[in-house]
């Protein structure tokens, strides 16, 4: 790669050793924290890779059987665990990101996991837990107008929605950011299915939502930011 095409990517806040953003995006005063089983003591998946590999598929359609919060877990866990964290904000995660900076916050529309109440929560990856968000009786109807696949939500027991946190990425990188952003986005959703599969659970990637619906629903304001990726998430019908 030239130096050329590099030129959008020169004189960032980082090179120019200026403070790194927050590594995740602060709660509110007060936010409740709903816990989740930590990962050291979440079972083991046995699983043949290359089997794994070749099964892995889109699952549309899904049974009404509960999600545990076990389950839920495991996959939060898989898609943005924090496995250490890295001088100048930066961590180690489950997933690959670029300059490690980790720019994604994880949104859940929940519907159908024991022990939760319907609606958005955010999941809190540096210490492994949800925050309730809205679960006010018209959240479901907020949400779904935000997706044109709306079925397939109403169908799911979660629908995760992956969304950029714009500074955290825009300041090792500038102009490049959002490139890196939905590179991000894939590795992120690829780890989604590949480890709902190991736990009998499909999964279907949504690019089709409204963005400003979208944003709108999940209180960011569309520019700094923002819904990048969406999946759909529930028990396979046997």
């Amino acid at each position: 790669m030239t130096a050329s095409r590099l030129a959008n990517c020169k004189n960032t806040k980082y090179e120019q050793k200026m403070p790194p953003p927050p590594i995740e995006i602060p709660c509110m005063s007060g936010a409740q924290t709903v816990f989740l089983p930590e990962p050291d003591l979440l079972p083991d998946q046995q699983v043949n890779f290359l089997e794994l590999v070749e099964l892995r598929a889109t699952t549309r359609m899904y049974s009404k059987v509960l999600l545990t919060m076990k389950e839920l877990s495991y996959m939060l866990w898989c898609t943005q665990g924090v496995k250490m964290g890295l001088p100048g904000n930066g961590t180690m995660r489950t997933v690959p990101s670029a300059g490690a900076r980790h720019a994604l916050e994880t949104y859940l529309y929940i519907r159908n996991v024991e022990s939760l109440q319907p609606g958005i929560y955010r999941f809190l990856a540096m210490e492994h837990v949800l925050t309730p968000i809205d679960t006010s009786e018209d959240v479901q109807k907020r949400i779904l107008q935000g997706f044109k696949a709306v079925n397939m939500v109403k169908a799911s027991a979660v629908t995760f929605i992956w969304t950029a946190a714009l500074e955290r990425m825009d300041y090792m990188f500038g102009e490049r950011a959002y490139r890196y952003l939905f590179i991000d986005a894939g590795h992120v959703c690829q780890n989604l299915y590949l480890s709902a599969y190991t736990i009998h659970t499909g999964v279907c990637a949504v690019g089709a939502f409204y963005d400003d619906v979208l944003n709108e629903a999940l209180g960011l304001d569309g520019e700094k930011t923002f819904a990048v990726y969406a999946a759909t998430v529930g028990k396979i019908e046997e």
